[in-house]
């Protein structure tokens, strides 16, 4: 259902929940994922790492380690395009940029845009949309760089508070900024953003802060207060506590979607734009959940 990457010993010592320390030493991410696509298969990757039509990665080299999810976009599949080939084949780029060593940490938009332009130039059109969103730790400056693009992201959590979040990017209501390749008949009839629109941000971590990275799926369910109530039992930095929370914030995600009764925050933005809903999102989850821990070979 779920897996763990590692990257370097974790180091007991970093305090989750509590006070987070600072260190001279390289820091690194220890991430644990978990997912749902909409179709009820329940934490079933479909091809690599996709959940329905979601995707993700997670990379290291030897500067930095690298994230990422993005959400293709259901929308294709009335023209017979399967969604989840875009933002699988966009973040399966990335990953081998990343390991190639093809990018520059603080420069998480540079990967996204040589991922793009990568699949714009296949010889074989991928056509399809997707948002993505990429995290880069800087292994040496204890800096974390991201690039948001849409509705996907990211919370950064100390001392079980949010201290640093990505911010959603919508055209209007239920309409994320979003990469696109479309048939060259439908040029221009399609949406289609810039990787360069992405938003960018640079924020100082410390030992035992808390990364979660997810697509819409998840914040459009559980508000961040709820979110934090599940990591809140995150007692310590072993895989099995990590993987025990990105499980039940996904699961709890998962099941507040198909509520019919619950005002999801999803609900409550669709009535802030006028319109009368209610009730959970039905919608694919990707969860990675990483704490920053020091790094050794």
């Amino acid at each position: 259902m779920f897996s763990v990457l590692s990257y370097g010993r974790l180091v007991a010592r970093a305090v989750i929940g509590g006070l987070s320390q600072t260190d001279s030493g390289d820091y690194s991410l220890v991430t644990a994922r978990c997912g749902f696509g909409k179709d009820f298969r329940k934490g079933i990757l479909k091809k690599g790492m996709c959940y329905g039509d979601d995707a993700c990665f997670i990379a290291r080299h030897r500067s930095a380690d690298v994230l990422g999810v993005a959400d293709g976009v259901g929308g294709w599949r009335d023209y017979g395009v399967d969604p989840s080939q875009f933002s699988g084949t966009l973040m399966k780029t990335c990953e081998r940029l990343v390991k190639e060593g093809r990018f520059v940490p603080s420069n998480p938009v540079g990967v996204l845009t040589s991922s793009y332009y990568e699949l714009l130039q296949n010889k074989v059109p991928l056509l399809g949309s997707s948002t993505a969103c990429i995290v880069v730790l800087d292994r040496q400056s204890h800096r974390l760089h991201t690039a948001n693009l849409g509705d996907s992201g990211f919370l950064v959590v100390r001392g079980g508070e949010v201290v640093h979040r990505s911010d959603e990017q919508q055209h209007y209501f239920n309409t994320p900024f979003q990469l696109s390749i479309a048939p060259p008949e439908a040029e221009g009839a399609v949406l289609s953003d810039s990787p360069d629109a992405a938003d960018s941000s640079s924020f100082d971590v410390q030992l035992g802060d808390i990364i979660l990275t997810a697509t819409d799926g998840l914040f459009d369910n559980m508000p961040e207060h709820m979110i934090l109530q599940e990591l809140k039992k995150l007692e310590n930095t072993n895989y099995e506590s990590i993987q025990q929370a990105a499980r039940s914030i996904a699961e709890q995600a998962h099941v507040l979607a198909y509520d019919p009764n619950y005002m999801s925050p999803f609900a409550q933005f669709a009535c802030d734009n006028g319109l009368n809903v209610r009730g959970g999102k039905p919608d694919d989850i990707t969860v990675l959940l990483s704490i920053v821990s020091e790094y050794t070979d």
